[in-house]
């Protein structure tokens, strides 16, 4: 990616362009918006005018960078100017920072490339190519090397934000994470607080707090040179309940047990996939550095110790891909084509673990799981590795509050006809508000469970008929860092312009 490319004069889109059809909506085709007009802007200072002009208009105004926003933040009726990242995807040295600047619109794919082929370095993000940087990493984004490297977030120096003050004027502002620098609050809300709430990305600066040079290959981690890389398949045909809830509690059980900091398993992080029985399997998609010592024993006792006493016969068992790094990714990243198919409805719930499943639980899932009533093949309930080096860190350090979850449950499904939106908004309802009906139909923080993941935005968390706990979505989120968020929000968006459904609120 050549960043010395000049960039491209901002352009505006209105309804009657045939282009208009494209930029209204996202990834999550229930989400439409009609906007005035969207602009695709290429720097930070056409960003800031595109701002500044909606606001002296009067208009609501939302960002978007790649689009994988499960909720209407971005795409809803109230919007009138939708701001487009996509051009701004440069990633570079920024020798001044002794960082990497990574524009806010860049992609998982062009960060990996552009890192690692240019500088041997990584960050620890995530799985689906196509997330865009600006929502990715303000919500704490995380992904298959975060158990050894951390949470991006974890890796950030510093962000470029336009802001808009008491006055109405919109600004470009830097803030870093330096002890004495006067916008650090501000730094420290782009940590987990997620996007679309203090104003827009426009460029992040990654450099790990540990870094001891200013060489560019000496400021990010290393990912490992190779991977070893399995998927494996437990056919539904052969899995019995008993099966299945062996299955579950062997996999809470081994996260509980393996998600210290200094676990020699942190070099290893697993995805257990169960997809509705109408699916036809249940898949374990594991990943490990095969550069540490003893690599294919770690890889091997995990598989064993998921799939122990478990009757069914994964297949198949040969031993783990050996591949290089950035090969293994780009294969998983474009593997799963429901996540990037542009022209599905979705619906997304998240629940962070501080535990395993208890046996009521698990009965849920596979109820739910089995139904003959509801049979879409694309429902899913995903548990996503987490713990590992991201415990090491403070829940007050970053805005990311959930460091003492050991795996992320992520319930969706996916369809495409708008006459089936009923029957499959009553089934992820379902399954979550039975799965969490102990605690008021979510997954309160208490010992178990550690609340909600904020880049899996569910608008249902905040209504009463759904969320029947007494503890708001605001904490479901944030936990006790929302008061200082509200704060920051004072502080650096006091009219409220950057605004959704589940914003910040400013305090009182």
């Amino acid at each position: 990616m050549n960043h010395h490319k000049p960039p491209a004069a901002a352009r505006t889109v209105h309804p009657t362009d045939p282009r208009y059809g494209e930029l209204v909506s996202g990834m999550n085709q229930r989400w439409t918006a009609r906007p005035d007009h969207v602009t695709l802007v290429s720097t930070a200072q056409q960003t800031r005018e595109a701002v500044q002009e909606a606001v002296r208009a009067g208009k609501r105004v939302s960002v978007r960078s790649g689009g994988h926003c499960y909720e209407n933040f971005v795409s809803n009726a109230d919007v009138k100017v939708i701001i487009d990242l996509r051009d701004m995807n440069r990633v570079y040295w920024d020798p001044a920072h002794r960082a990497f600047a990574v524009e806010a619109g860049a992609t998982l794919a062009d960060v990996y490339e552009e890192l690692y082929l240019g500088h041997g370095v990584v960050l620890p993000a995530g799985f689906c190519y196509s997330v865009g940087m600006g929502g990715h990493i303000t919500g704490g984004g995380f992904g298959l090397l975060s158990r050894q490297l951390g949470l991006t977030v974890d890796h950030l120096y510093a962000v470029e934000v336009v802001t808009v003050d008491a006055h109405g004027r919109a600004r470009l502002v830097t803030a870093t994470r330096e002890r004495h620098d006067p916008r650090r609050e501000l730094w420290w809300a782009h940590t987990g607080a997620g996007g679309g709430n203090f104003g827009i990305v426009t460029r992040f600066w990654f450099r790990s707090p540990r870094a001891r040079t200013g060489a560019p290959g000496e400021a990010l981690p290393k990912p490992p040179a190779e991977v070893l890389l399995s998927s494996v398949a437990l056919p539904w045909s052969e899995i019995t309940e008993e099966d299945f809830t062996r299955l579950v509690h062997n996999h809470g059980t081994w996260y509980e047990d393996n998600s210290a900091p200094d676990s020699p398993y942190t070099a290893l992080a697993g995805y257990l996939i169960m997809n509705h029985r109408q699916n036809g399997t249940i898949a374990l998609i594991t990943q490990s550095d095969a550069t540490v010592p003893g690599a294919a024993a770690l890889h091997a006792d995990y598989l064993a110790a998921l799939t122990d006493g478990v009757k069914a016969a994964p297949r198949p068992l040969p031993a783990p891909r050996r591949l290089p790094w950035l090969r293994a990714t780009r294969m998983l990243g474009t593997s799963v084509t429901m996540l990037t198919d542009t022209t599905l409805r979705g619906d997304h719930k998240s629940a962070c673990m501080r535990r395993g499943f208890t046996d009521d639980q698990v009965a849920t899932l596979y109820k739910h799981l089995t139904t003959t009533d509801y049979t879409n093949r694309n429902a899913q309930a995903v548990l996503h590795p987490y713990g590992g080096r991201i415990a090491a860190v403070d829940n007050a350090a970053t805005a990311s509050s959930h460091r003492e979850t050991v795996f992320k449950l992520l319930l969706q499904t996916f369809w495409s006809d708008p006459a089936q939106d009923a029957a499959n908004l009553a089934w992820t309802r379902g399954i979550y508000g039975d799965l969490f009906a102990a605690t008021g139909g979510v997954p309160v923080p208490d010992r178990r469970t550690d609340g909600c993941y904020v880049n899996y935005p569910d608008t249902d968390i905040g209504d009463p008929a759904f969320n029947t706990s007494a503890v708001p979505w605001s904490t479901l989120y944030y936990k006790d860092n929302y008061p200082r968020l509200q704060r920051v929000k004072a502080a650096w968006d006091p009219r409220d312009i950057f605004r959704h459904a589940q914003s910040v609120r400013l305090p009182g």
